[in-house]
């Protein structure tokens, strides 16, 4: 079938992963540099990784590949998973593609130089409950449609 990998430190949705993997007995890997808390639920396990910078992204694009799906915000982490073949969804429930992976990283880079010139520029918009209703309905289509492919 297909698992879904969290980049979970700072993941907004992640019982909203835990409910959709639940109903489509998918399973989820929480990556994290430190333990929290599961719920008491069959097929999501954590996999906590060293603090050293990037160990839980390097966890993450070592694993997933094919039919996965990977959850996170960091555009550097959605563009080496891409070139895995796994799919990627931000938490806001945008997908990152090949077509748009490309324009994503050069603004973050843009906004990464202009922050380091002393430039005061504003970060993502607050996440709210539409943004967590279009990243439910994204999740629940990728697996309805890794379904119809497997059969």
């Amino acid at each position: 079938m297909c698992v879904i990998y969290v980049d979970a430190d700072a993941c907004p949705v992640k019982n909203e992963i835990y409910r959709i993997a639940r109903r489509h007995q998918v399973q989820v890997w929480l990556v994290a540099n430190a333990p929290m808390r599961l719920p008491a639920q069959q097929g999501v396990q954590l996999k906590v990784v060293s603090d050293q910078f990037d160990a839980a992204d390097n966890w993450i694009v070592e694993q997933a590949s094919g039919n996965d799906m990977v959850i996170t915000a960091d555009i550097r982490l959605a563009s080496r998973c891409l070139k895995n073949g796994a799919r990627v969804l931000s938490p806001a429930g945008h997908e990152y593609t090949d077509a748009n992976i490309g324009p994503a990283l050069a603004a973050r880079d843009l906004l990464a130089e202009l922050r380091g010139m002393g430039a005061v520029v504003t970060g993502p918009a607050p996440f709210n409950q539409r943004d967590r209703s279009r990243f439910l309905h994204s999740l629940h289509q990728w697996i309805e449609a890794v379904r119809r492919k497997k059969t």
